[in-house]
């Protein structure tokens, strides 16, 4: 295949996501000699406003720069594109000269891919590049940014853990993922020993109990004489209600574009603090949400996380050249390796974390997800 390849980036930005758009473009300078390719501009709205920026025309030297840094050099977009809104992205694509398209991106970005591939007919080849911290995409063992993100949120919890072994108290860190908890799972993967922080993990996959909560405080500060915990933004109650929804008043909450609550950023720490001050009076109690800094932390850039995300670029310019499809990282057994996979196994779908990585009867991670031995700071592999 040559002619023109268009890359775009969508949803949250990453620590690794350029990698990916330079692995792509790399791969297609190696392979298809002459192809031009486009990066649009703030995702698939580039496309259909024909905002491009020549990714051909760009050094390889200065490419190295882009991929090494974090965020998405090329702007994204949180639309969702329905069937109408991918016409025009199509339209958009046929103007351009579109041979293939590779979108970097999650579970929404897989599904626009599916739509796109069913409404052209296979006059152009689109590729799903996978990216999300969230770890929550079906096929893959875990996803380029994640490993970033969770060395970020291991070494905060580490970190705070030290610092409440000096002044003891309660501490909840708020942590990124709407329905999966891989990414607040990662706290607990740096423990220094049995009686390390976090104490308590609560995921969106389990129902939240506002009393249980409170009584699992309780005991492990008898125990502990501080508690550390980690909670998902993404946690909800056993009526499927999101808790931010439980605890803060409708007029404080905020929504985006697409009506979704913004979890971590509608008051839910002071609204934590509040629920802590009331069933633990003079207890002393600090809740942060670590919002955005885990996702593109400078900081924290995982070597593995960014050769993975090179790879899966590079890999996405030979999946357009046999039609299409997704891209997914795979465990074999030794190492990652990567694998094309149709884009039904992807689009729309979640993948969330395995019920055997908590405990059973506590709100705690199992030896399955985090062994009993290790070397702290191990990067995830």
């Amino acid at each position: 295949m040559a002619g023109t390849f268009v890359i775009a980036q969508g949803g949250g930005p990453t620590a690794v996501i350029n990698q990916t758009v330079v692995g792509a473009t790399l791969e297609v300078r190696k392979r298809h000699p002459g192809a031009k390719v486009l990066g649009s501009l703030h995702g698939v709205r580039g496309i259909r406003d024909g905002n491009y920026v020549d990714l051909s025309a760009i050094p390889e030297d200065r490419l190295r720069l882009i991929a090494g840094t974090p965020s998405a050099a090329l702007g994204s977009t949180r639309d969702k594109p329905d069937a109408a809104y991918c016409e025009v992205i199509l339209n958009g694509l046929k103007k351009a000269g579109a041979d293939a398209f590779i979108y970097i991106g999650g579970n929404d970005t897989s599904g626009t891919q599916q739509i796109l591939t069913d409404a052209a007919g296979g006059s152009i080849a689109f590729v799903h590049a996978p990216k999300t911290i969230d770890n929550d995409l079906e096929e893959n063992d875990h996803t380029p940014g994640f490993i970033s993100a969770a060395e970020f949120v291991a070494g905060a919890f580490l970190s705070v853990d030290l610092d409440f072994r000096a002044l003891p108290g309660i501490y909840v860190g708020i942590v990124m993922g709407r329905h999966a908890g891989f990414l607040t799972a990662a706290a607990a993967a740096w423990q220094l020993d049995p009686d390390s922080g976090p104490h308590l993990v609560y995921v969106p996959e389990r129902p939240f109990s506002a009393a249980g909560f409170i009584d699992d405080v309780r005991a492990t500060l008898d125990r502990h004489k501080r508690c550390i915990v980690a909670v998902s933004e993404g946690v909800s109650t056993a009526d499927g209600k999101a808790l931010v929804e439980s605890l803060v008043p409708p007029d404080k909450l905020e929504r985006d574009a697409h009506g979704n609550v913004k979890l971590s950023g509608s008051d839910l720490p002071s609204a934590l603090e509040r629920a802590l001050a009331e069933g633990l009076p003079g207890k002393r109690a600090r809740v942060d949400a670590l919002g955005y800094m885990p996702r593109g932390y400078v900081g924290a850039i995982s070597a593995v996380d960014a050769q993975e995300a090179f790879g899966a670029g590079a890999f996405a310019v030979a999946v357009a050249g046999e039609g299409g499809g997704s891209v997914a990282l795979q465990y074999d057994g030794s190492k990652t390796v990567l694998k094309k996979v149709p884009l039904k196994n992807v689009a729309g779908k979640t993948r969330h974390m395995p019920d055997d990585f908590m405990k059973p009867d506590v709100n705690q991670l199992s030896k399955r997800l985090v062994p009993e031995k290790y070397k702290v700071g191990k990067p995830f592999v």
